[in-house]
């Protein structure tokens, strides 16, 4: 190695002591530079795993957490689904469908097909005579907000004036109204509003 040679590495060892200076002033008095060398996680956000059924010195020696006997105490044990502790769970406590077979016995909320009503009167305050009462046209009057669920005209109220109602189901009253009114019911088959 020639005297340039060192000279110059002299000179890059130099640079980059002067440079670490610069950041330590920079970065404020007694701050370290982050690298590979000192990354760690945030304090708290790393926990150790409990280890039980290791000595009673630990706390959780012998039973390890799980009580003396009892089913809870059994290997393989874990919490029921919609297990209350031995009182009656909500599954049994909901109303019944009426009937022998085991679906229409089960709680019929799961079941219950769902619809937003929208009644007569309403399509008389809101349509002209003539008009077509579509599920936009209703959800510009403030009718059928509800996203993705069906709508059925009730016959709740009167009606006087001819209109189309496009609608996903119609009770047999208001289909009645409608057509004495000289309006025409289309049923709309996608079941989504």
């Amino acid at each position: 190695m020639s005297a340039g040679d060192e000279h110059e590495e002299r000179e890059d060892v130099d640079e980059y002591a002067e440079r670490g200076e610069r950041d330590e002033v920079e970065g404020g008095a007694g701050a370290e530079r982050i690298g590979l060398h000192n990354l760690q996680p945030a304090r708290g956000s790393r926990k150790a795993r409990k280890r039980v059924g290791r000595g009673e010195g630990s706390g959780t020696g012998k039973t390890a957490g799980r009580g003396q006997k009892g089913w809870g105490a059994r290997s393989g044990a874990k919490r029921r689904v919609r297990f209350e502790g031995g009182q009656n769970p909500i599954h049994m406590r909901m109303r019944k469908l009426r009937g022998p077979h085991m679906k229409k016995s089960m709680p019929f909320e799961p079941f219950r097909t769902q619809t937003q009503p929208v009644n007569l009167l309403d399509l008389e305050a809101r349509f002209d005579s003539g008009a077509s009462v579509t599920l936009q046209a209703m959800h510009a009057q403030g009718l059928a907000n509800r996203k993705g669920v069906p709508v059925k005209v009730l016959a709740k109220g009167e009606l006087t004036k001819p209109l189309t109602v496009h609608a996903h189901a119609f009770s047999a009253t208001a289909r009645e109204r409608i057509e004495a009114a000289g309006g025409i019911c289309v049923v709309i088959e996608d079941q989504q509003g």
